[in-house]
Formats: C-alpha cells, structure tokens, sequence
C-alpha cells in the first residue's frame, strides 16, 4: 500500500548509501516526505535519481530525449519495460521545462497503459497533463506524472500483475540510470559519479527478476535483461570511498544504453 507523500518515490533503504558512496545516504526532510513504498517492491524512481544528480551547473536535459518508440508492443513483459522508460521519459521532459514534449510522452504512456489494460484511470490524467503543460505549471506537471505512475501499478497490482509492477520499475529504473551515466560522462564529475555505485541496489533489482512467474522469468527479453544484470552488479561495484573513473561511467553507460536499445526494439513485421 502506498504512503502519502507529494511524490512517488519506491526507495530501497540500502540503496539510498549505495547511491552516494562513501557515505550513507541522509535524505533531506523533503525527500523523506516524498517517500512511498510498496510492500514487494522498492525500486529508485528516475525521479530520484534525477533529483539525487548533483553537477556543476544545469544538467542538459534535452540532450537526454530519444526519437518516439513504438507503442503497439504485442508482449506484455516489453510493453511493461517500456511503459517504465517512458514514465522516466515524462521526468526528463518536466527537467527541460518542455511543455510539448511532456505532452508528446504523456499521449505514448496513454497507448501502452491501455494496451496493458490499466487506462481507466489513467486517461482521466491525461487532460490534466495536458493543461498544465500549456500553461507551464511544472511542480503540478511534475506531481501529475508521478500519480499516473502511481495509478498505473495500483491498477496493476489491484489485477494480480504484480509482476508487470516489477517491470514498469525496472524499466524506468534502466532509463535513468541510462540518462544519469550519459550525463556524467558528459561532463564528469566524482560526487556525481558515485551515483553509479549501487552494487545492493542492482543485486535487489536482479533478485526481484528471479522471483517473478517462471512464465516471465523465461520470456526472452526479460531472460535478456536479466543476464545483463550480472554483468551491470560488476560495474558498478566500485571500493567504498572511491569515485567510477570517466572510462568506468562509459561503461555502465553502454551497458545500459545496449538495454534499452534492447527493450525499445521492436521486429519488423513479417
């Protein structure tokens, strides 16, 4: 059941000191109230990770935008995949103040919550978004994003799809985590880096894969990611105290950009 707060973030208690570093993670009394918490999954939302990226300057949030994917995705486990990317997509859109792109995003979270079953409620969001990206209400816009994420895993939890629940986290999780990694290398700096050191956090996201249905657990893709999973604990299993040097932030990167790229691909009809 989820907690009141003004955002939705899912946090993982061990993950908050595996995302700064060194040192354990203290959230400020704010971050702390936009906490929220299910009771099977706990995953960082790109919400927060975006909020936890500290660089000198203004990151550039459009530089992070990716060409439309596909919304017409037959398997379930990658329309969950990339429903998650595209929630952390919204985030991005609301970092660049860019009200048409949120608008853009919003209209794609639609089609793929509805080819999930879950657009009930969500379409009546979708105004919503929709207003206040033309009158550039952003904390309203950033609010409204963050319930219709939350309205998409109720719905699916309130249809024992759980599991789907697992995968929308984890795909908005590999999109942040993408976007956050591009943006160090861009312009790398070591307290930001230390983002990338979350071994417990990617050990928690590849145990929650293991746990699912074997009918999913199995399903190609998901099989894919999870194998990836292994290869991501390793590189970002950084000593404590220690910064990922630029060539070890490229890395994760890739590994991570090759994910999504994965996820996002859709076969050409036959």
């Amino acid at each position: 059941m989820l907690v009141r707060g003004r955002t939705a973030f899912l946090l993982l208690p061990i993950a908050a000191g595996a995302l700064i570093g060194a040192q354990p993670a203290k959230l400020a009394p704010d971050q702390m109230a936009k906490a929220a918490r299910t009771d099977t999954i706990t995953i960082p939302t790109p919400g927060e990770l975006f909020a936890a990226l500290q660089k000198p300057g203004k990151p550039n949030w459009t530089s992070a935008y990716r060409a439309p994917i596909p919304t017409t995705y037959k398997n379930r486990a990658q329309l969950a995949l990339n429903l998650g990317g595209l929630i952390a997509d919204g985030f991005i859109a609301v970092e660049a103040q860019d009200s048409q792109q949120v608008k853009n995003i919003g209209s794609d979270v639609i089609k793929l919550a509805k080819a999930l079953g879950v657009s009930q409620n969500i379409l009546s969001r979708s105004n919503s978004i929709n207003d206040f990206a033309e009158t550039n209400q952003w904390d309203s816009l950033q609010e409204e994003l963050e319930a219709t994420q939350n309205e998409v895993k109720n719905s699916m939890q309130s249809h024992s799809d759980q599991d789907l629940v697992i995968l929308v986290s984890i795909g908005g999780w590999i999109r942040g985590t993408q976007v956050v990694s591009g943006s160090v290398a861009a312009n790398y700096d070591e307290r930001s880096a230390k983002l990338l050191r979350q071994p417990a956090l990617v050990g928690f996201i590849h145990a929650k894969l293991n746990d699912v249905s074997p009918d999913l657990r199995n399903d190609p893709l998901v099989k894919n990611v999870n194998d990836q999973l292994s290869n991501l604990e390793k590189l970002v299993t950084f000593p404590t105290g220690k910064s990922p040097s630029p060539d070890d932030v490229r890395k994760v990167n890739s590994v991570v950009s090759d994910l999504i790229q994965q996820i996002q691909h859709k076969p050409d009809a036959k």
